[in-house]
């Protein structure tokens, strides 16, 4: 993909000492402060100028009182980014608000299962899928994903299998998958749909990196859906404004909607929402496609670089570029590498914070997760420790 001028990607920007997780807080995770981080998702880039500039407009009015989400413009504004961008009609009466997706996943394990019941996850996962199940007392039945030619596949028969075991109450569907970075088809889709209608199973579809697809084209769960079904997604990923907090979903069963909407409320406390969270998903959504399309170009090329500097190094390893996410999913089986002592050496002897693959269960022992949402520069860096600590071991 070309790169262009329009927005500046390239320059480093300072994040030390703004109480940042991914580069003041290292220390917790990697033992040493001061490493350069690959971490946790999200970017280093500053926000759009169109959601920049929102937010200006809307501190300068100078209060910031308890608001409302279900606001027209909110609603509008998601609905104008399904139509826009997968080609998806959806029902703003479906829209919920949560302060973040995992909080949301949290509340709908609740509403549609028991404790001991059982979630089915594909696997590797994003870690705090497992810490969400178990502390909320369920159970993991892992479906394994199958790496074939560089690209995932699950095993629908197996899926089948854990489906319809009767403590099963909920598939938790990430779409596009984290950390492998595989992007569901229709087709896979349509039979996850007919399985999970069979066996009588809740679908939730996490879909917060559902902007950041490269291969194919993201397919919203809220298209194929049959039996009660939570598609779940935020503009913080695609946008970089974590921080601001807020997230929302599509929730096919009234009651279910009703039934959250009166758990976070009156459980939780969570009635009013971050105001400057719902303002700049409105400019993220409405504004900001430009922007967002060459940030895609920005990371693109950052994991094609990624790619060639590996296996200009490592022939064998056969790297590829992921469907989607800016999280590059680095095999190294082939190499058959020591993951404690590669995680050692990353640390110690190259001053670099990458997050192993073990972090996403056992299926991703002997892998690495690599944040590439940063300046060139920075990548440079990374991809460069990766390759000077597996040829110290070799």
């Amino acid at each position: 993909m070309a790169l262009s001028n329009l927005f500046d990607f390239n320059t480093p920007i300072d994040r030390k000492g703004t109480w940042c997780t991914q580069w003041d807080y290292v220390q917790d995770r990697f033992g040493i402060a001061n490493l350069v981080p690959f971490t946790i998702s999200d970017m280093d880039f500053k926000i759009a100028p169109c959601i920049e500039e929102a937010l200006h407009r809307r501190i300068s009015h100078g209060v910031l009182g308890y608001s409302r989400w279900q606001n027209e413009e909110y609603l509008d504004a998601i609905k104008y980014w399904y139509s826009s961008q997968f080609n998806a009609t959806i029902d703003t009466k479906m829209i919920v608000y949560g302060p973040s997706v995992i909080y949301m996943v949290a509340k709908l394990i609740n509403l549609w299962s028991q404790q001991n019941d059982s979630i089915v996850v594909h696997t590797p996962a994003y870690d705090a899928f497992y810490k969400t199940i178990i502390g909320n007392k369920r159970k993991i039945e892992a479906c394994p994903l199958i790496k074939r030619d560089n690209s995932w596949y699950c095993d629908m028969n197996y899926l089948e299998t854990l489906l319809a075991k009767k403590e099963v109450k909920i598939l938790l569907l990430c779409n596009p998958h984290n950390p492998t970075g595989k992007v569901w088809s229709k087709e896979e889709l349509a039979i996850i749909a007919a399985l999970c209608e069979k066996y009588h199973v809740n679908v939730i579809s996490d879909e917060i990196h559902m902007d950041m697809v490269w291969k194919g084209s993201h397919n919203p769960w809220c298209q194929y859906g049959k039996n009660s079904w939570a598609v779940l997604s935020s503009a913080s990923k695609s946008f970089n404004i974590p921080a601001l907090t807020g997230a929302y979903g599509l929730i096919q069963c009234e009651k279910t909607r009703e039934n959250y909407l009166n758990q976070i409320k009156a459980c939780d406390g969570v009635s009013s929402p971050a105001v400057l969270s719902l303002v700049a998903t409105i400019a993220a959504y409405k504004q900001g496609h430009i922007w967002l399309h060459e940030l895609k170009n920005y990371l693109y090329n950052n994991l094609d670089f990624v790619a060639k500097q590996l296996n200009h190094a490592f022939p064998q390893l056969d790297y590829a570029i992921p469907d989607s996410t800016y999280l590059a999913w680095i095999d190294l089986r082939k190499l058959n590498i020591d993951d404690i002592k590669l995680q050692e050496n990353l640390i110690h002897e190259q001053g670099v914070a990458i997050m192993p693959g073990y972090t996403y269960g056992p299926e991703g022992n002997q892998f690495l997760r690599l944040n590439i949402g940063c300046p060139r520069s920075k990548v440079e860096t990374g991809v460069n420790a990766i390759i000077n600590a597996i040829k110290a071991l070799e």
